[in-house]
């Protein structure tokens, strides 16, 4: 289930959008030649929890962080499967979803609660998802609680 905002930029019609998780290490390590081979420099790399990019990388740079992030994930996901990367389309991507495997939660949003992905890759400009997606308001009293 997907959460939603009242935000209707490109950016986050696409992230509330349609996506499929790539399930094995071979669906990823394939996705992402077709991924390299069509990028030109028109794709925003956002580490969330960072300031939203102000413009795209070049496809030296997507390269780059495709390299590192693939090896990230293998080190960090030790499993027998991927599933912790989502896109929009395999074959002609637009909006890819990056979750950390140190911080997953419920990536499908079943508990009710958001989490949200380590990092996306747009051809629209990212907004802020943490700002898109405030704390719980259980959350939020808590920490009004204990702070003030």
């Amino acid at each position: 289930m997907q959460q939603t905002t009242t935000d209707s930029s490109a950016y986050m019609q696409k992230y509330n959008g349609k996506i499929v998780a790539l399930r094995h290490w071979r669906d990823l390590e394939q996705f992402w030649q077709t991924l390299l081979t069509a990028a030109d420099d028109g794709w925003y790399i956002y580490a969330v929890g960072e300031p939203p990019p102000d413009a795209p990388v070049s496809r030296d740079k997507l390269a780059v962080f495709v390299r590192e992030i693939d090896a990230l994930l293998r080190r960090d996901h030790d499993e027998e499967y991927c599933g912790i990367v989502y896109v929009d389309d395999r074959d002609d991507p637009a909006f890819v979803k990056i979750y950390d495997p140190n911080n997953l939660g419920s990536v499908c949003g079943s508990s009710g609660t958001v989490t949200l992905p380590g990092w996306t890759l747009s051809r629209a400009q990212p907004v802020d998802l943490q700002a898109a997606f405030p704390l719980p308001a259980n959350r939020r009293r808590w920490w009004q609680r204990l702070f003030g």
